[in-house]
């Protein structure tokens, strides 16, 4: 058994409402060119390939907030959350279950969203973003989502990366030139995300939270030991002292605090990538997750490098087992399938 638990599809419904609300051209044609993204019988022949692979199902960005304003992105949210628990009803041994989507750009209806997927549709979490329209996880506003999900559903956060062509990379231009605000940016945002999460004490006010990374983590597995060294000397960098305290108001070394976040193996068949989340999180904290379907072939290669990946490895049965469904389970509160 295998369960991707970070892959990525998109309802039709919502997929009309993305090309009538986005304004960003070039999201919609990479959305509407992905088949396997939005044609769910074209995914289901694609896993005749991989019977022993289950899918929990996400949704491909753009998210609510990106799309509308506070008054429309709660009823993008529902036709997103109702398609996504569509297709786990009908095909339930493909698709055991599905991450809500909210429309955070209005915390209230967030809220409201949420128990009805949890509590109606059977949503066994949410999936965020590491910024809402430029502002950070940590912002006051959205405590009351963590704390929900949290304390209250019991259920795990999906932490995925966003960022725009519209984050220059220099001042001096006008956009992010040859997608690097992609390929090299949400690494980098999923990194400067789980940092904010730490340093503003979240969880140490959240203890139980569970965030599971899109890509293993970004940056921070690889650049652990530097980011280690450095963060010890936090605040000696800054003119005032107001850095200096943070450290003395966490409980726990900052590294220690990354290693309670959680990190999926889409890292594009890399088994180096991989072996290195493995040794920053351990095998506890890592699951199986594809990004299917966006690869070069649309829908399978991250599915067989990402399978490849772990096999190189080596890894004890009891680790990969950890990796490909047991840890799964334990995220979304299932049951093992006979």
């Amino acid at each position: 058994m295998k369960i991707d638990i970070f892959n990525h599809v998109m309802p039709l419904a919502y997929l009309d409402a993305v090309k009538q609300h986005s304004s960003d051209a070039g999201r919609v044609k990479r959305v509407a060119g992905i088949r396997l993204l939005w044609d769910i019988e074209a995914r289901l022949a694609m896993l005749d390939e991989w019977p022993d692979v289950r899918q929990v199902l996400t949704l491909g960005l753009p998210p609510p907030e990106q799309l509308g304003g506070p008054d429309l992105s709660p009823q993008l949210a529902q036709i997103a959350n109702d398609g996504l628990a569509a297709l786990c009803e009908r095909w339930p041994d493909r698709f055991p279950a599905f991450v809500a989507a909210l429309p955070m750009n209005n915390a209230a209806a967030s809220l409201e969203e949420m128990d009805r997927a949890v509590e109606r549709l059977g949503a066994r979490g949410i999936q965020l973003y590491t910024n809402i329209d430029g502002r950070p996880l940590d912002d006051p506003e959205f405590f009351p989502v963590l704390e929900r999900i949290t304390n209250h559903h019991r259920l795990p956060i999906w932490l995925h990366p966003i960022r725009t062509a519209q984050f220059v990379d220099y001042r001096t231009e006008a956009t992010s030139q040859f997608e690097i605000f992609q390929v090299l940016g949400w690494p980098y945002e999923t990194s400067v995300a789980m940092s904010r999460i730490v340093f503003s004490g979240l969880l140490d006010r959240l203890p139980t939270m569970r965030i599971i990374t899109h890509h293993c983590g970004g940056v921070i597995p690889f650049l652990s030991v530097w980011a280690e060294t450095m963060w010890a000397q936090l605040g000696s960098r800054t003119p005032d002292d107001s850095y200096a305290a943070v450290l003395q108001g966490l409980s726990q070394k900052p590294l220690e605090y990354f290693r309670m976040f959680y990190g999926d193996t889409a890292l594009g068949g890399s088994a180096s990538a991989l072996r290195c989340g493995l040794d920053f999180f351990g095998a506890d904290r890592v699951v199986f997750g594809s990004d299917c379907p966006f690869d070069p072939e649309g829908g399978p290669m991250f599915i067989r490098e990402g399978i490849r990946s772990i096999e190189e490895l080596g890894l004890p049965e009891s680790e990969k087992e950890k990796i490909y469904y047991k840890n799964a389970y334990e995220l979304l509160g299932l049951q093992p399938a006979p």
